[in-house]
């Protein structure tokens, strides 16, 4: 299991030199405090506190979910985030994502986000489906299906190009 300072150091260099706003950074420290404290008040307290921060800017990020190194989350308004996705190292979340959960059909559940994968904003990924790793979904994106690795993503329905590097220029300082 990774440190609390390991994984705000991640998410935070993934800035690069033009760091973050005051609100990213109190997101992110929120966040992975909960995830990695051991005192039961500790984490109630960080909860307290990172409840009331999404509140302001209408997020839905659960502190339950897997998260990998590196998150960066651009714009941090409006998010909604199933607790039961997961989502890999290096991922790059925009203003608007819904991440969310199906509840019947064939892909009744949440999806699972792969390493590298940059979500535009307002785009909607939902149901139990794989996005693999090194895929750009465009802004105002509509994926239901799963997603093979080295895909560029657009509109809705959701077309699919394959493409080698697809985040190539939009994910940096990956960690």
């Amino acid at each position: 299991m990774s440190t609390f300072r390991e994984l705000y150091e991640s998410d935070l260099a993934r800035y690069g030199k033009a760091g973050t706003n005051a609100y990213t950074r109190r997101l992110l420290r929120y966040l992975r405090k909960i995830q990695t404290a051991r005192n039961p008040m500790v984490k109630m307290f960080y909860r307290v506190l990172y409840k009331r921060h999404c509140e302001k800017r209408g997020n839905e990020i659960p502190w339950l979910m897997s998260i990998g190194k590196g998150f960066y989350v651009g714009h941090p308004f409006h998010i909604s985030i199933n607790p039961s996705v997961v989502i890999g190292e290096n991922c790059n979340i925009h203003k608007g994502v819904v991440l969310g959960q199906t509840n019947r059909g064939s892909r009744k559940g949440a999806p699972v986000i792969g390493n590298r994968v940059w979500i535009g904003m307002n785009a909607i990924v939902v149901g139990q489906i794989t996005v693999g790793d090194d895929v750009l979904i465009a802004p105002g994106s509509y994926v239901n299906r799963d997603v093979p690795p080295h895909t560029l993503v657009f509109g809705n329905p959701a077309v699919m190009k394959p493409m080698e590097n697809a985040t190539e220029k939009y994910i940096e300082n990956t960690v």
